[in-house]
Formats: structure tokens, sequence, C-alpha cells
């Protein structure tokens, strides 16, 4: 949310820099993320002045150019080149001195000391399209003659400057979204720190305010008071319709709001001064001079401002002529009811819709509006007359034409200010020291929280409908304290803390063990939506989408389920990167996935749905930074594998132990997932490239999931034990296999380690050979086995006959050959 500097001073007349304000904005609950300079003219016509040509004469060696002496209001006159044709000794006129930057577009220059034809120019005579400020260039501004000389251009021309904070607003903070909301803030911390004297807080005075006649009356009907609590109304006519002024146009300018017509643009300001959105209906649309809010049949079509045909749903309201829909009620206006440039006579709206209502027609039809934003975070009921009459009033000072009817104010119910009692001690026992009663009451006095009833212990207050986070004690003390300071609260020599008992292991530890393993390996860890697009899902060729949870009122189409996998918001990722020239990436995430379980079983969340955590590993690109001295490879299956092993090793789990299962899920091309008692520990392999194709992506990726709760489980029982190094020698002996192509090497090392028990301590796949040496659907493995006993030397017959008996075992088991 952006907030105007110059528009924040009209409520509070404070000596503070925008510096100071920014700090103390962000002290008090809104962070200033940024500060921006906004400028009604790009440039500000900074180092432009007005100036008085004193003489004019042909150039010497150009017939188009004039040389002329102009005074600039300095010391000394300028010498200027300039080939307007219409330049002329005692004229007034606009100069941009030496350094002065000149915009045109998107591209600028610099004025600079230079020599033109062979005669010294000192600066520039203006053009008004050399300013920016229209489209003639026929020739050189010509000032009226009693303009003063060497006044700044922008003094002049009434060029506006400002400074604009982007306030990043949290949802719960809908009385701060408006200049007088944070003025408020402003005013209340100011006065409690002490920080100026007499400050107060101007509100616009709508004292003024009396119909002129009531001959343009509307009725009003309500058909749900629940949707629609309270509805304000009021006509004005004989308006007319044009571009608003320049003071209007740039304050809306200075936020991001582009002016569309003195009408709209009035709404639009009071709804950035208040925070109470309005609506301008063209009083000519009113069918019947009736308007009614109420909801209308499913599928019913309207069309929005625009252009887009929108099918209702049962629950949006509606605010309805007598014959048909003008508008979504707090979303969006109709293209029949709108402020045209042939209107002389509005409707104005001024209304509380409830958040609920709001929000989910906003969500349902996709539509994000400055006023949608205010009523989803709830509004202020008790000020929809007090910005009616703002907003009528301007239009009567800026359009012309009369107020034509009293107020319609629809409030069957009144919202009650809800009562809080406080207690000082509670209040200073909660805080953790004292905090003065006075400054208590001056802190809730300001942010408008009234004091009914006082006691020597304590306040009874009434917090106003504004206050739409304030319902108990604890969010009063946060108010109270984000006025006071919380830096003002002293942290004290006292540490009170717990013993607590932690599960085995412990899983927070854990996971920060394998994050630092693969952080120091050159992985970057990403955090993406547990929110995905259901389109992923569709066909069902990666996944189930009967299993998808989906999300009762989505954003979007594409944040419409819970995620059943990490693979697809990795991919995002990767593609994001890749799209800006990153291609090598390193990627792992932990996060949780949900599906259905199919149980149905009515009110057990538990038996309904899964959710898993997981661990995703993602590696693309080249295995090693581009060098001269690092080789041209590419990341592969056998290296991701190296870095998943590396990190399951550090938890503790016997890598012996895991077992291929052949079940390989359809998003691989190639890869393995290994199980341990029957459940899975961890997949791993190459995307298939239907799947990358999708994301855009043409290089390989490959990727690990880890089951996270299995590991976990299949770990809690470890214990780190300590045992000597053996005095004994380990011995190396290595055989050479011949095998079919489809006996995996997992297999071979389970058969292995099964074979040798207590002697086998290593196994290790040391070369590959596939090729015309041999037979046609084989390859060849030559492995190494590490030997040794814990209480003794091997002798060289103990080797031979386990090696003799391995080879036995394999070749019954697998198939294969020993090649001796």
């Amino acid at each position: 949310m952006k907030i105007s500097y110059n528009w924040l001073k009209e409520y509070l007349d404070t000596r503070l820099s925008v510096e100071e304000i920014s700090k103390l904005l962000t002290d008090i609950g809104l962070e200033v993320e940024a500060i921006e300079e906004f400028e009604s003219l790009k440039g500000g016509l900074k180092g432009v002045v007005t100036g008085h040509v004193v003489t004019c004469e042909r150039h010497p060696n150009a017939d188009k150019l004039s040389i002329t002496t102009v005074d600039a209001g300095g010391p000394e006159l300028l010498h200027i080149v300039c080939g307007a044709p219409n330049v002329a000794a005692g004229q007034k006129v606009v100069v941009a001195t030496i350094g002065t930057i000149i915009y045109k577009g998107e591209e600028s220059f610099e004025i600079k000391k230079s020599k033109i034809r062979g005669e010294l120019s000192e600066g520039m005579i203006c053009a008004e399209d050399e300013l920016g400020l229209g489209n003639s260039h026929d020739g050189i501004m010509v000032l009226p003659e009693n303009t003063q000389t060497g006044i700044p251009a922008a003094e002049y021309f009434g060029i506006t400057s400002d400074v604009v904070f982007e306030i990043g607003l949290t949802p719960n903070r809908a009385d701060a979204a408006s200049h007088l909301g944070v003025a408020r803030d402003l005013s209340a911390a100011i006065a409690a720190r002490g920080l100026e004297n007499g400050l107060s807080l101007r509100r616009p005075d709508v004292s003024a305010f009396k119909p002129d006649n009531n001959q343009l009356t509307v009725a009003v009907e309500v058909a749900d008071a629940k949707a629609c609590p309270r509805y304000s109304g009021v006509t004005v006519s004989g308006i007319k319709v044009a571009p608003s002024p320049d003071w209007l146009a740039n304050r809306l300018k200075a936020i991001g709001v582009r002016p569309i017509n003195n009408v709209v643009d009035i709404t639009n300001y009071v709804l950035f001064e208040y925070g109470q959105p309005l609506h301008a209906f063209d009083a000519a649309a009113i069918t019947g001079n009736k308007v009614v809010v109420k909801t209308l049949p499913q599928g019913t079509p309207f069309v929005t401002l625009d252009d887009v045909e929108r099918k209702l749903g049962a629950g949006d309201l509606m605010i309805c002529n007598a014959q048909e829909a003008m508008c979504i009620a707090g979303v969006f206006g109709g293209t029949k009811s709108g402020v045209t440039d042939n209107t002389t006579a509005v409707f104005l709206e001024s209304a509380c819709f409830n958040p609920v209502s709001v929000r989910k027609t906003s969500k349902l039809h996709t539509l994000k509006t400055d006023a949608s934003f205010r009523f989803e975070r709830g509004t202020d009921p008790d000020i929809t007359v007090t910005a009616l009459k703002r907003a009528a009033l301007l239009i009567k000072e800026i359009c012309g034409g009369q107020i034509s009817s009293d107020i319609v104010d629809l409030y069957p119910e009144t919202i009650p200010h809800k009562v809080v009692e406080i207690e000082y001690q509670w209040v200073n026992n909660f805080v953790g020291q004292e905090i003065p009663a006075e400054d208590i009451k001056v802190i809730l006095k300001g942010l408008g929280i009234s004091i009914e009833n006082e006691t020597t212990d304590g306040l009874r207050l009434l917090v106003p409908p504004f206050k739409v986070d304030v319902t108990g004690k604890a969010d009063v003390v946060e108010e109270v304290l984000r006025i006071y300071g919380y830096n003002k609260i002293n942290a004290g020599d006292k540490l009170n803390s717990s013993i607590s008992y932690h599960q085995r292991p412990d899983r927070e530890k854990l996971q920060n063990l394998i994050a630092d393993f693969l952080s120091s390996n050159g992985f970057n860890e990403i955090l993406t939506n547990s929110l995905s697009s259901s389109l992923y899902y569709e066909g069902g060729q990666w996944f189930d989408p009967a299993k998808n949870v989906k999300i009762l009122n989505p954003l979007s189409r594409e944040l419409d389920v819970m995620r059943q996998t990490l693979v697809f918001s990795g991919l995002e990722s990767i593609a994001y990167n890749l799209n800006r020239k990153q291609l090598n990436l390193r990627f792992y995430e932990f996060g949780f996935v949900y599906e259905l379980t199919g149980a149905d079983v009515k009110g057990n969340v538990d038996k309904n749905y899964r959710e898993q955590k997981i661990l995703g590993v993602f590696a693309t690109g080249k295995s090693l930074p581009e060098s001269w001295n690092n080789a041209d490879k590419k990341t592969d299956f056998y290296q991701l594998r190296s870095f998943v092993t590396g990190a399951l090793k550090k938890t503790g789990l016997d890598l012996s132990k895991l077992l291929p299962s052949g079940q390989l899920p359809s998003f691989f091309a190639s890869g393995e997932v290994y199980q341990l008692n029957g459940k899975a520990i961890y997949c791993i392999g190459r995307l298939n490239e239907k799947l990358l194709k999708q994301f855009g992506i043409s290089q390989p990726v490959f990727y690990s999931g880890i089951h996270w709760d299995n590991l976990i489980h299949a770990v809690k029982n470890h214990a780190v034990t300590y045992r000597e190094v053996s005095k004994f020698p380990e011995v190396r002996r290595d055989l050479a296999l011949v095998l079919d192509k489809q006996v995996k090497y997992a297999d071979l090392e389970a058969i292995a380690f099964k074979t040798g028990k207590q002697l086998l301590k290593k196994v290790n796949l040391f070369d590959v050979y596939e090729g015309d040496k041999i037979e046609a659907g084989k390859k060849s493995y030559a492995i190494s086995f590490t030997l040794q006993d814990e209480n003794k030397t091997l002798t060289d017959k103990e080797i031979d006959k386990f090696m003799e008996r391995l080879a036995e075992v394999l070749e019954k088991e697998t198939g294969a050959k020993v090649r001796r």
C-alpha cells in the first residue's frame, strides 16, 4: 500500500523528516518497505529556470541558428545558441541551464557547455514538448512579459513533487488502509513518545454538506442485511464530467492510481483518504429510480467494467436497479451503469459489506480491486455517511451541480462497539514492566479507543468497529505496546527456560544435519507453495487426479489443489532459473505432500487424508562449475546418488539393508526405488522427457525423493556406538562377472552382504563394460570386496574359500559367470 507524504501532512502538520516518519511507521507495525520519489513531470524541471533574452543575433556560420545572451537570474549572462525561428530579444523564456537532464520518453540527455558551429552555448532555450509541458514544437515557449526572471520553472508551472511510502500492510490492519488511518497511528505515536507537542489530527470538514434540492431521489432496498449491514447513498445532479484538476490527478498518480475522470477520481480519492470504498452510478442508468441490494440466481450473466461476461455465483451480492444488476457489490462495477462523458447526474453509494461475502465473490471471479481489498478485511460502518458527504462536496466543488437528495441511510442493526476491560496490573504483568497509566490512556485515545469508565485499577474501553482485530485484553495491550514502543521494553537480566524432552531421533536436528550436508555440496534450499494446479494431474499420467485434495475457494486454477508431489513445484523453480540463463542447478526442499486416502470416513480427517513429509533433491546441468581445469561433465544419476547416499549415511541408516523395489514411478524415465522392510525410503532417477517438456525444460533433470517419515522410523532406534579400530588388516579381492543386462548391481551387493555376514565390510563396483567383446545382452562388472575379521588375521585359505563360495552363490542366484 502506498502512502503520500504530502497527503499525510494535510491531516498531520508534523515537523518530522521523511526518514523519521519512515522509522516511526515501521516501529508501530506499519513496515515501510520502500521510499519512492514522485514527480508530476519526469525530472521535476530541475535546473530549468525562467529567463530574459537580452540580445539575439544571427549565427555567422548558420542561417537557421541565432546567438543569444540570456539573463537566467545568475551573476552573468548566458551565451546560448538557439535554432527556434521565433526567438527574439526582449522575450521571457524557459532556460535549461548546464547540468539539466532533459527527458523525452524513456530517453534523456544532459545539457552541457558546448560549441555549436564554432560559437559557445551555455544552455538551451526550450520548447514546450522538450520539457514535457505540451506537444508543440513550432518554437520556443514565450512567457508573459511580467514573468520574473530566474525563478525555478517547477515553481512557475506548479510541478508537484512528493515522497511515497510503500507500506507492507498486514491483513489484520484494515484500520490503517487509508491516509487518515496511517495519520491516526502516527499522531498517537508522536504524542505518546513526546516527539512533538500540541500536534492533533485534522480531519476533513464536511459540516457544509446540505441538500440543495430533492429533485432526484433514489429509493434503496436491502434484501440481505447480513451481507450488507449498512447502505448509504445520495444523488448529485447537473455535473460536468471532465478530466480532474492537476492537484487531484497528481494525488492519485503519486500512489500509483491512474486518473480516469473527475467523478471517478473523487471516489478513489475518498477511498484512499478514509479507507471507505465508494461507487458512482450514472443516475440515468438506475431504472425505476430504485436500488436493490440482493443476490441473483446462480449462473446469471453479468458484464463487468472490463467487458468480460461473468456467471454469477449463488452467493454473489449485487447492486441492482428495478430491472437488472448494475454492480458486483464491493468488488467491481458493470458496463451499463458506470460514469461516462455524457453523465450529468450520479448516485453515490457508500456501504459496509460483509467481509466473508466479498472475499468469496472476489475469489470466485478472480477479481482483486482496491475496494475488495478493504471490504475483505473489514471497513468501518460508522464512516459511510461521512465519506459520502466528503465525496458529494468534492463533486459539487470540482464537477459543479447540486446535491439533489437527502442521504439515504439503511442501518437496521447498529454494529456495537466492543467492550473490553483491562486492569493496569494485568497489563504490567503481561508486558513484564510497568507502563504508566497516563501513557496507556493517551495511546488509547489517540487510536480512537474511547474510555467508558475509569477506576484506580483499570479501564472499561469501547473499541470501535474499525479495529477489527481488537477483541480482547491481549489485543488492547498489543495496540498499546506498538505505539508505546517495543524498543522501550527491557529484556531483563533473567532468562527463564524449561527442560523439554525430545523424541529420538530429533527431527529438527536431523533435518538441519541433512540440509547442512546438501548446502555444503553446492545445493540451494528452495521453499515452494503447497498449493498446486490441478492441470498437472489431469489425465493421470503422472499422479492419480482422484487423490487430489481440492481447495474449496481457490485463488486461481493454478492454486486449486494441494500438491501430491514436490516434483512439479521443483520443476517450476528449475524452469524459472533456466529461463534466466542459470543452467547448472542443484536444489533441495523439505516439504509436505497431500492426498486423499479414499477411506471417506465422515468426520475423520486422519483416515480421509494423508500428509507426508518429503525431501526432494534436484540436479541438472554441469557437474562442476565451468573452468579451465574442470572437465566438461554433465550431472548424472550416479553423481546425484552419491549426494543422496552421503546424506542418508549422516542419519546412521545402514544402506546395505536397503533393497530395490522394482516399482518405478511413471515420472521417471529411468531410476530405482529403495525400500526397507517393505517401506520406500527413497526414489532416484532421471525425470521423464515428456514431463520436462510440460515445463519447457530441454536438458536432463535428475530427482530423488526421500520419504522423511519412513526414514525417521528406520533410524529411530539407531544409536551411535564407539568401536576400536581393528588391529587386523583388511584384504581386498576382485571378481569380474559377466551377467545379463537386467541384473542390477544392488542385487549383487545385497547377495554379497548376505553371504559375507561378518567378514565382508565393503563392496564397490569399479568398472562396467558393455560392447562387442562379450555376448549380446550381456555386461561385465568388475567388483571389489573388502574382507576383515575383527579377531584375527585372515589366511589366504580362508579368503579363497569365501571368494569361491561367493562366486557360487552369485552364479546360482543371478546367472553370472565369473571371468577367470
